[in-house]
C-alpha cells in the first residue's frame, strides 16, 4: 500500500473512532504534530499538554498465543518477563507481535498502537492491560494517538474507562510502581 493510501486509510480510520467516542458523549482534545514512531520523538511535540501520556505495547503471549495491548506511562520502563509473570504467562513468553497482525486485530501499523484501536477488535481477541495510574493517578486526561500517530488525542479517565468497556473490553489494571 502507498503511504498516500495508508495516510487516507488511517485518517478514515481515525474519523470512525472519533464519531464513535462523540456517540458516547465524550469529550476529547486533538493536538496535531509530525509523524511520531517513538514516544521520544512524540514528547517535545506533546509536553506542553497537562496529564498521563501514553506507551503502547502490543504483546504476543508464545506458549498460549494470546495478544495483549499495554499501555503504561510514557516514561515507564517494562521488563518482559516481569509484566508475564504478573499477567500469569510465565517468565520469557511474551514477545512483541508482528505488525501483521496488529494490523488485522487493531487497524493500526508500527508506531500507531493504540487502545482507542480496541474498537476494531469486535472478536475480543486482544486483552488489555492498563497502568493503574492512568485511572487513579489524578490526571485530568490521558493522551493516545487517534489511530494515527500524527496527532495525539486527550480524554478524562473516566470517559476513557467507559470507551473501553463499550468496545467489550475488561481491562486488567496493573500497579506498576
Amino acid at each position: 500500500m502507498s503511504t498516500k493510501r495508508r495516510e487516507m486509510a488511517a485518517a478514515e480510520l481515525r474519523k470512525e473512532v472519533e464519531d464513535y467516542l462523540k456517540g458516547l458523549n465524550i469529550e476529547t482534545v486533538c493536538e496535531e504534530h509530525p509523524e511520531v514512531f517513538t514516544v521520544e520523538a512524540m514528547m517535545p511535540y506533546v509536553q506542553h499538554l497537562k496529564g498521563a501520556h501514553s506507551k503502547n505495547l502490543f504483546l504476543k503471549d508464545k506458549k498460549k498465543k494470546s495478544l495483549w495491548l499495554v499501555t503504561v506511562l510514557h516514561n515507564r520502563q517494562i521488563n518482559l518477563n516481569d509484566l508475564a509473570k504478573k499477567l500469569g504467562c510465565g517468565s520469557g513468553n511474551l514477545r512483541f507481535a508482528d505488525e501483521g497482525t496488529m494490523l488485522e486485530k487493531l487497524k493500526v501499523g508500527q508506531g500507531c498502537a493504540t487502545p482507542l484501536a480496541l474498537f476494531y477488535d469486535k472478536q475480543g481477541d486482544v486483552k488489555f492491560v492498563l497502568d493503574s495510574n492512568f485511572v487513579d493517578g489524578g490526571h485530568e486526561r490521558i493522551y493516545f494517538h487517534p489511530m494515527i500517530n500524527s496527532a495525539t488525542m486527550g480524554i478524562k479517565p473516566i470517559d476513557f474507562l467507559h470507551f473501553v468497556k463499550e468496545t467489550g473490553h475488561e481491562p486488567t489494571i496493573v500497579k506498576f510502581d
